[in-house]
């Protein structure tokens, strides 16, 4: 769909007055539960359709190359790992696993119905637990180590945003919905406190006012660069083509670790919101591409596999993360984490207002990016041996 505005200063400008109006309108009650991040995807959903905006051109495939790997260093570059003991709690733990182990048992009995019945079924099957438990990344990965024909991986990824998006609007109203509902907290009493959530004076809640300095944020953007490109020319010498983008992300992950471990790293301030601007940016770009008109024809039967492989996941991990009475916080960040990726989790938990599980999102989502095309795989493969394809 061609869009009213078309030029990069154009789609800029569009991008940078939707964000300004999101953090504006976070004094409106109603937009306030939705959070300044979920504001920018409907407001980027809504002028896609309408033709303000195109639903797609090559500034976004630009804007998500290089904003994505940079934010994913700046939310670390202040992960202190002396500090960081709650990334290896038992709540932690137990949602991580839980969330692979969800997604993969609900994949596999559910294919068992619908691989035999869609075409590369068995790939589709591959693709959706690759994708909802290393990040969305990993569906065109998988899909390209499995050798998808271009049709299949298009509907795969037309049925992930139709399937994908109310839950993603579901999961971020979350927070707010299970802190405010009396019912919810009866049935499930496990959380943290106030006080836990917020941390102490180190942790600072994102758009607040706090003191950092244009030399923080120049330090901030000169070293997550420079990581960003190490990290891009190891996984190219290292990595075969399949492997080359999921695994740029894990060595940014690990080299910015490694990086926040400097103590004059830990002492720069502004990376969360730093990290959270950039974030929306590219958030803004996803919500242009969700041509709903589009989405509308496509495969049913996929879009249904993907349905119950996303709820019946979900609703399987809520039960276990109940039965093993893990705290809420870490149950939803954690199958966000898995569904989309750690940036988003990192931003759910910071929408929210729990400061101290920024990194613990961010984390969950980069240990699962590093499982999801192994995982994924190895369940399409097992899927292929089972239904006899």
């Amino acid at each position: 769909m061609q869009g009213l505005i078309q030029s990069p200063e154009g789609l800029f400008m569009v991008i940078f007055l939707m964000i300004a109006a999101a953090f504006q309108l976070q004094k409106v009650k109603f937009i306030k539960t939705l959070g300044p991040v979920l504001t920018v995807i409907l407001m980027g959903i809504v002028l896609s359709n309408i033709g303000v905006v195109p639903a797609y051109t090559e500034i976004y495939s630009g804007v998500s190359q290089y904003l994505v790997p940079v934010v994913v260093s700046l939310y670390l570059l202040n992960l202190d790992l002396k500090k960081a003991k709650i990334l290896l709690s038992r709540d932690s733990l137990i949602s991580f696993f839980s969330m692979l182990f969800c997604v993969c048992f609900v994949t596999v009995i559910a294919g068992l119905y619908f691989a035999p019945r869609i075409a590369e079924g068995w790939k589709i099957a591959g693709m959706f637990v690759g994708t909802y438990t290393g990040g969305s990344s990993q569906l065109t990965a998988i899909g390209t180590g499995l050798e998808v024909s271009s049709t299949t991986l298009a509907i795969a990824n037309a049925a992930d945003y139709i399937v994908g998006m109310p839950v993603m609007i579901l999961f971020f109203a979350a927070p707010a919905l299970m802190e405010k509902s009396k019912w919810f907290n009866k049935h499930w009493p496990y959380h943290l406190t106030e006080s836990e959530r917020l941390g102490n004076a180190d942790h600072k809640t994102l758009m607040d006012p706090m003191e950092w300095s244009i030399k923080d944020i120049a330090y901030l953007l000169a070293i997550a660069l420079t990581v960003v490109v190490i990290s891009t020319n190891i996984s190219q010498a290292i990595f075969p083509e399949s492997l080359k983008s999921p695994m740029r992300i894990i060595v940014i992950s690990t080299l910015s670790i490694l990086v926040a471990q400097i103590p004059g790293v830990q002492k720069l301030r502004g990376n969360q919101d730093l990290g959270l601007l950039l974030s929306m940016v590219f958030l803004a770009t996803i919500g242009f591409q969700v041509n709903i008109a589009f989405f509308a024809g496509s495969a049913a039967m996929v879009i249904a596999f993907c349905a119950v492989v996303i709820i019946g996941s979900t609703l399987l991990h809520l039960l276990v993360n109940r039965v093993f009475k893990v705290k809420y916080e870490f149950t939803l960040l954690s199958i966000i984490a898995g569904i989309a990726d750690g940036t988003t989790s990192a931003l759910a938990a910071s929408g929210a207002n729990w400061n101290t599980l920024i990194q613990v999102g961010l984390v969950m989502g980069v240990l699962a990016g590093a499982i999801g095309n192994y995982v994924g795989i190895g369940v399409a493969f097992l899927l292929k041996m089972l239904i006899g394809a």
